[in-house]
């Protein structure tokens, strides 16, 4: 029912097919975001022209509303929001950091305080993975402790011993045959402890393995070891995916490391903001300037907005708040982030991706492309 065949290197780049029960997919691979069983903005069919392969959705939110039990008596996430594709949902450990004042952590599990009407609510791995089930995602994750950065070494130490012993309680509790639940490797910026993590994780042979607790406020500088000591030693033969990123340097950069997998709110969120992603950078459609500019927001782009709107059409409505502006940026930079990940795979298969990931570079950081960026190059034999 699962499987992940390697079809291509370049490096310690690859390309691979990763077969789930609604259709094979392509990796490396984005996944949008859709916390609520929604990309904001963005309909199922959208996501599907765009180039869309897996959607991400969230176990805590979506415990909370609409609850569970009422998606699976609609189908299931793929019936009830009407996304036919393979699912992915994460299993709430992100919140216990980012809702960190309003949590507390035992042994147990978490217990939180509902951000919509303050009611106590309890997530336990038993609670995460029956909530997953019920969700009916083809892939799921086990319930984890991610550590707020910055976070001591006597914490990170803790939280990757839970972790361990919450991710044993998730597969003893795993009923359903037809979802691949990943384990997720933890450590923050400490390479030692990332070693340890990621030693005591792979025995437990899941289907596929996460690098979580990155992305959350450290330097890249730290960020990029981790992620190139962390492909090393979770399995060849298996999908990594590094939780919670989705800047278009980071994919190319990790990329050229042996990731997989990536998944962000940065694409749509930051439509939502009044940007539109490009390959130098970011355009900033609330500016003046560009209401008089016919161009489209990027002439390389086959997304929707591009095709049929002028920067002029779009700048005018962000200025004026309208939906319709702030819905197409968010699909041209999903857009983008797929159209990234393509040109990453045909690179691979080509056995040309440093010269894709060094063009991608000028691009985006003119004459001075940072340190982390090279490195990370470098160490994936790209450079």
């Amino acid at each position: 029912m699962f499987s992940f065949a390697i079809t291509a290197r370049a490096g310690r780049a690859r390309t691979g097919v990763f077969e789930t029960p609604h259709g094979p997919v392509q990796t490396p691979l984005f996944m949008p975001v859709g916390t609520l069983g929604s990309v904001k903005g963005i309909s199922p069919q959208e996501l599907r022209d765009i180039g869309s392969q897996v959607v991400l959705g969230n176990t805590y939110h979506l415990l909370l509303r609409p609850g569970p039990e009422r998606v699976r008596a609609l189908g299931g996430l793929h019936g009830f929001a009407a996304y036919p594709g393979p699912w992915l949902t994460d299993s709430g450990g992100f919140q216990v950091m980012s809702l960190g004042h309003m949590r507390r952590i035992s042994e147990e599990g978490v217990m939180f305080q509902s951000h919509i009407n303050g009611d106590l609510i309890e997530l336990t791995p038993e609670k995460s993975v029956a909530t997953q089930e019920a969700l009916g995602a083809d892939v799921i994750m086990a319930f984890d402790e991610c550590p707020p950065y910055p976070a001591t070494r006597e914490y990170l130490k803790e939280s990757i011993e839970r972790t361990l012993r919450w991710l044993e309680r998730c597969l003893g509790a795993k009923t359903r045959p037809d979802q691949a639940l990943f384990a997720i490797a933890q450590g923050g910026v400490d390479l030692e402890l990332r070693r340890v993590s990621a030693e005591a994780t792979v025995p437990f042979d899941t289907p596929g393995f996460a690098i979580g607790g990155l992305a959350v406020g450290e330097p890249k500088e730290g960020m990029y070891p981790a992620v190139g000591l962390s492909t090393r030693l979770l399995p060849e033969h298996k999908p990594r995916y590094l939780m919670g990123v989705g800047h278009p340097e980071d994919l190319v950069a990790s990329v050229a490391l042996g990731v997989d997998m990536f998944d962000c709110v940065y694409p749509t969120r930051t439509g939502r903001f009044g940007y539109a992603l490009l390959p130098e950078g970011r355009l900033n459609l609330k500016l003046t300037r560009h209401l008089d500019d016919p161009s489209p927001i990027d002439p390389e782009c086959d997304c929707y907005a591009c095709r049929h709107f002028s920067r002029a059409y779009l700048a005018h409505l962000v200025r004026a708040d309208e939906m319709l502006g702030l819905r197409m940026l968010s699909l041209h930079n999903l857009r983008y982030l797929h159209r990234l990940m393509e040109q990453a795979r045909a690179a691979i298969r080509e056995g040309r991706y440093g010269d894709f990931a060094r063009d991608f570079a000028r691009r985006r950081f003119g004459g001075e492309v940072p340190g982390w960026f090279r490195g990370a190059l470098e160490e994936g034999g790209h450079w």
